[in-house]
């Protein structure tokens, strides 16, 4: 067996050097193990984006802004979802670094001060280890960061209350390195209305929202169309003349009633601006079983929390949960991931989709073998035991996402 898989590995490392050879071999007929193997080496010779990581709001959480310390991302950790050797492991070579702004702060003020943190944040782990990492501004840096071996860390912004009521907020964080904006989050903003909240404040986009969106078009940046409602994205759609983006959303046929997830008409709709869906992993954006027993779950540790005078963030909470959970919920396994990615490719074509984990984003609900950031292979060999082929996997992990953002770039400043 040993020496069989280490010919198998050398055809699959020949095949991520585009070796014609290599292309004829039938990798659905090999065991899992091998198709895994070889999925390791193509996540390391391929370079991988992810659409939208939370670890900038994971590290402000823990207190690092006020202590003026580096977040330790260098060495292995037990918590979150990412740190520099898990990314290495999986072979994430630019995750979209979410520059997070709570709804709050649409009420309380100091939006745009604390995306300068996150950002500063950001830059601060760059300066820190420039031999590890490196920003990112352009499809063409990010292939030059991978060349030199280093992790790029592009930035977005998820939620444009983080520009407040003032357009020239967007020319200012596209300096400072923004290259995407999700336009809401949980709840209605000055810029549209948010599928998390029922109150349709504008019925779609509002007039300043136009506006934010011609800008984004004119700097060359990706509007980001998750977390909007379907009344906001068709609005988006009519307005940008550049192709659109879902960074960190999954299919909504899979969760009917779901609007966080995208439906069959608005993926039609990306495909027609040329834009991308990026599959998200959390289990409630992949099966509707595991979210209605999740919820299910939530509600009842809200009562029992109550009854025991304890928070979320306490030990004893955390292990009833746990436990309680695991007796409740189904498991998800990383196949449901690709079968939303299935799905996008059947609908419209393989064009068309990307990866956007939201990883440090979705707690604990990450599906089995898809857990933190050393576990794309996973996906890989999924696609790989499903047939895909070598160039179909490379635009997924980033071809895709290159030619929207090079798109949105080519349209600046009309």
């Amino acid at each position: 067996m040993k020496n069989k898989l280490l010919i198998i590995l050398g055809l699959g490392f020949a095949w991520a050097c585009t070796s014609p050879k290599a292309e004829k071999i039938d990798y659905t007929a090999l065991t899992d193990e091998e198709r895994l193997e070889i999925a390791k080496e193509i996540a390391l010779n391929t370079i991988i984006v992810d659409g939208h990581m939370d670890l900038p709001f994971r590290m402000y959480n823990m207190g690092h802004d006020m202590r003026g310390e580096v977040f330790d991302f260098m060495t292995r950790s037990d918590q979150g979802n990412i740190d520099y050797v898990r990314a290495k492991e999986g072979g994430v070579d630019a995750p979209f670094m979410a520059i997070y702004i709570p709804a709050t702060y649409q009420e309380t003020g100091g939006a745009k001060v604390l995306a300068d943190t996150l950002i500063m944040m950001v830059e601060r782990m760059v300066n820190t280890w420039p031999d590890k990492l490196a920003l990112a501004r352009s499809p063409e840096e990010i292939e030059a960061n991978f060349k030199k071996g280093l992790l790029s860390l592009p930035m977005g912004i998820e939620n444009a209350a983080a520009i407040e009521d003032d357009l020239s907020n967007l020319s200012y964080f596209y300096n400072k390195g923004i290259r995407y904006m999700t336009l809401t989050h949980g709840k209605d903003n000055l810029v549209g209305d948010s599928s998390y909240d029922d109150s349709e404040t504008h019925g779609g986009l509002s007039e300043f929202g136009k506006e934010v969106v011609k800008e984004m078009n004119r700097l060359g940046m990706i509007v980001d169309v998750s977390h909007i409602t379907d009344k906001t994205f068709f609005d988006v759609a009519e307005v940008s003349i550049a192709p659109i983006v879902a960074t960190h959303s999954s299919v909504r046929s899979f969760t009917p009633g779901f609007e966080r997830n995208v439906s069959d008409e608005i993926i039609k709709k990306i495909a027609e601006k040329n834009g991308v869906v990026m599959i998200t992993f959390g289990g409630s954006f992949l099966d509707q079983a595991y979210a209605d027993a999740n919820s299910a779950v939530r509600a009842h540790m809200q009562e029992w929390l109550k009854e025991n005078n304890l928070s979320f963030r306490d030990d004893k909470a955390r292990e009833y949960m746990k436990a309680y959970a695991a007796e409740k919920v189904p498991v998800v396994h990383v196949s449901k991931v690709v079968d939303h990615i299935d799905h996008v490719v059947q609908l419209v074509g393989i064009d068309y989709v990307g990866l956007g984990s939201d990883f440090d984003g979705v707690g604990d609900t990450l599906p089995e073998g898809l857990k933190d950031a050393s576990m794309y292979p996973n996906i890989i060999a999924e696609l790989l035991k499903r047939g895909y082929s070598k160039e179909d996997i490379e635009k997924i992990c980033s071809k895709n996402f290159f030619r929207v953002w090079k798109d949105v770039e080519s349209v600046a400043g009309l």
